[in-house]
């Protein structure tokens, strides 16, 4: 039988032979709530035996001891005594070890995923969406740290759901990093077995950009919140193209990760807003950052002064201290006004902390999800029939209600709500409420192509920010489309509008050309020396990458809205054509088995060879999506798509679908 001394003299990537001491935990810190697992007595000690796997066998004893308090206390194993005892921050890549540009940069990026000011509950490895983390545990984070430190230009470096299987020797065109994170097989793939194997320390959530490590904190959901209000407003309430929401109200609910963008993104916009959020600590986050201009403790306080603002045509975020189920109860008993809604809670986890159900304090929350989970699924499932009733009541009145792809509707329905359900038995056909991609983001964004691509200043200079916004503002036509001059106010205001949180960041909505142009001037400009290296990628809810029918692909009607293959060839097209960072996914923002995405991450280091990576790479990127859209025969993406063959001739062609006409379908099923 194998001793562990000889297998440890095949490791020279280990953890340290010493224990570190047990850190000591910053008061006033957010922590994660229990996590629910159904474990048996031999699952407990599989978890066990899986976490004691990364510590030498001298301190199995006492880990074991620790590794049961902490799968007793909090549901999964932490290996809290692994947590660095200093600041976790997204440092300027210079100051990271490294043997090659790539292994630094996603320190970089790491680092700033667990940043006190960006994560969600940073203790527990959780960046945002109340489950969305970095890894499993703090042994994983210490050894993935020192795979980077030892990465070269030729090794590839594995993730397991935030394992790390090893480096692979690779040529220098190959990815740096292929991960993926949570991917079930089929017969299991829901959130009880999900949970059972997150317990066992065997799958990690990876949300997209927490496990993949490219967030860059709420901004990204500011921008797209901005451009789907605006576009709400235009599809809705009359706006013209160039015009704003003043006068207009926006309500929803959230102040947490990426919900916490709501506010900002409807200032913005030039509307007046009122976010419900149950947690007060949230709300001083975001009233701290600016990002909400006033806090009232009433329903009627919120409504007076929004209704203030709104008649001198004013901007503001007011964030509501309490349940967003009594806010929308009381403008129906009021018979107020509200022009936009929607709800931004964690919906994908309503039953895990992801929603705060009426009549219960977020304290009362914390609770009683940790003394008894059944009471609380009762009281969400309440909460979530009420939440109905008022959105219903409100839409009667001539309200656009919205799903913000936070599966707020599949929580209804999954609450028992059939009558939501377009067909009113399942949710195949969809919701008789749109999600933001039906109606807003898919037809008048994604199938254009224009999606979230973002950039990472790694040297965290302030100056090279500036410089890369000017670069990107100089690539945009604001005349071409509506789209481009929305997102050229947006970045050449981005640095008034102090949207920076974390690292030196920066997201822009632009379509495959718009992409591509920018990402090779930042990269000329990389070579020439006028900034510090660049790390690119893109959000999930993008034109490609993401399937899900609860969000992404949401307005994908020919049947394959269920289908994964579009985030899987794009997944497997970017790791061939040479991308630093390439990761899949199960779950997006949706939940574990609502959704699959692939992502990427691209270091741009000033070389030709990332110049020719970036032709190739970012059309496919984004045009595999594109060609999806059309290929479901929707109009703008079939459009874009002709665009695209006439100008790509003898090089790139894409399928189009021959269009049927309507009546000839009715009359084959006439009686």
């Amino acid at each position: 039988m194998l001793e562990n001394r000889e297998i440890e003299a095949c490791m020279t990537i280990r953890l340290d032979d010493d224990l570190p001491p047990y850190p000591e935990f910053q008061p006033g810190i957010r922590r994660a709530p229990k996590r629910k697992a159904m474990l048996s007595k031999s699952d407990k000690a599989l978890a066990i035996r899986n976490a004691l796997r990364y510590v030498p066998e001298k301190h199995h004893e006492k880990m074991a001891t620790e590794f049961l308090q902490e799968l007793n206390d909090f549901g999964k194993i932490y290996a809290y005594r692994y947590r660095p005892q200093n600041k976790i921050y997204g440092k300027a890549i210079d100051e990271y070890k490294g043997k090659c540009i790539e292994g630094k940069a996603f320190q970089v990026m790491i680092d700033n995923n667990l940043d006190f000011d960006v994560a969600l509950y940073p203790y527990e490895l959780v960046t945002y969406g109340e489950t969305g983390s970095v890894c499993q545990n703090w042994m994983q984070y210490r050894l993935i740290k020192k795979y980077l430190e030892e990465l070269t230009d030729t090794q590839t470096l594995v993730i397991f759901s935030g394992h790390p299987l090893g480096l692979f020797h690779s040529p220098k065109s190959a990815p740096r990093v292929i991960l993926t994170n949570g991917l079930m097989i089929g017969q299991y793939d829901d959130l009880e077995n999900y949970n059972r194997a997150q317990a066992l320390g065997v799958a990690n959530y990876g949300q997209m950009t927490a496990g993949g490590w490219m967030y860059i904190g709420p901004q990204g959901i500011v921008h797209g919140t901005y451009n789907t209000l605006l576009n709400a407003g235009r599809r809705e309430l009359g706006i013209p193209n160039d015009g704003d929401l003043a006068g207009h109200l926006f309500v929803s609910s959230g102040l947490g990760g990426m919900s916490g963008a709501q506010g900002k993104a409807c200032m913005i916009a030039g509307g007046a807003s009122i976010i419900a959020e149950v947690d007060y600590s949230r709300i001083e986050t975001r009233s701290d950052q600016g990002w909400v201009s006033h806090i009232a403790d009433s329903a009627e306080a919120a409504f007076v002064l929004a209704q203030e603002m709104m008649d001198k045509k004013e901007a503001c975020a007011i964030a509501y201290h309490g349940n967003i189920v009594d806010l929308l109860e009381y403008a129906v008993a009021n018979e107020i006004t509200i022009d936009l809604l929607s709800d931004q809670t964690s919906c994908h986890e309503p039953y895990t902390g992801g929603y705060c159900p009426q009549g219960l304090s977020f304290e009362e929350r914390t609770k009683m999800l940790s003394t008894d989970p059944d009471l609380f699924r009762s009281r969400v499932d309440i909460s979530l029939k009420k939440h109905y009733e008022a959105i219903k009541v409100l839409h009667e009145r001539g309200t656009y209600f919205f799903d913000y792809g936070n599966s707020f509707l599949k929580a209804v329905f999954d609450a028992g709500v059939s009558e939501i359900a377009r067909n009113g038995a399942d949710d195949r056909d969809g919701f008789i409420f749109p999600s933001y991609v039906e109606d807003i983001m898919g037809p008048l964004l994604f199938d254009f192509g224009y999606g979230p691509f973002r950039w990472v200043c790694l040297s965290g200079k302030e100056e090279d920010l500036r410089a890369t916004d000017a670069a990107a503002m100089s690539c945009i036509d604001p005349d071409r489309r509506y789209q481009d001059r929305d997102n050229y106010q947006w970045i050449r205001d981005a640095e008034e509008n102090k949207l920076v949180v974390g690292t030196k960041a920066r997201i822009l909505y632009s379509d495959a050309e718009g992409r591509m142009e920018i990402a090779l001037k930042f990269n000329e400009m990389v070579r020439t020396g006028e900034i510090g290296p660049i790390m690119i990628g893109r959000d999930h809810h993008d034109t490609g990458g993401t399937d899900s029918p609860f969000r992404e692909t949401s307005n994908i009607r020919d049947g394959s809205n269920i289908m994964a293959d579009m985030a899987t060839s794009v997944f497997a097209g970017n790791a061939a054509r040479g991308m630093s960072l390439c990761a899949l996914h199960n779950g997006g923002g949706v939940g574990i088995g609502k959704a699959i995405n692939g992502g990427y991450g691209c270091v741009l280091d000033g070389s030709e060879r990332i110049d020719e990576v970036l032709r190739n790479a970012v059309p496919w990127d984004v045009m595999g999506g594109v060609a999806r859209r059309a290929w479901a025969r929707n109009e703008n993406a079939l459009s874009t798509v002709m665009e695209y063959n006439r100008k790509m001739d003898g090089s790139d062609q894409l399928t189009l679908p021959y269009l049927v006409d309507d009546q000839l379908i009715d009359d084959l099923f006439k009686n």
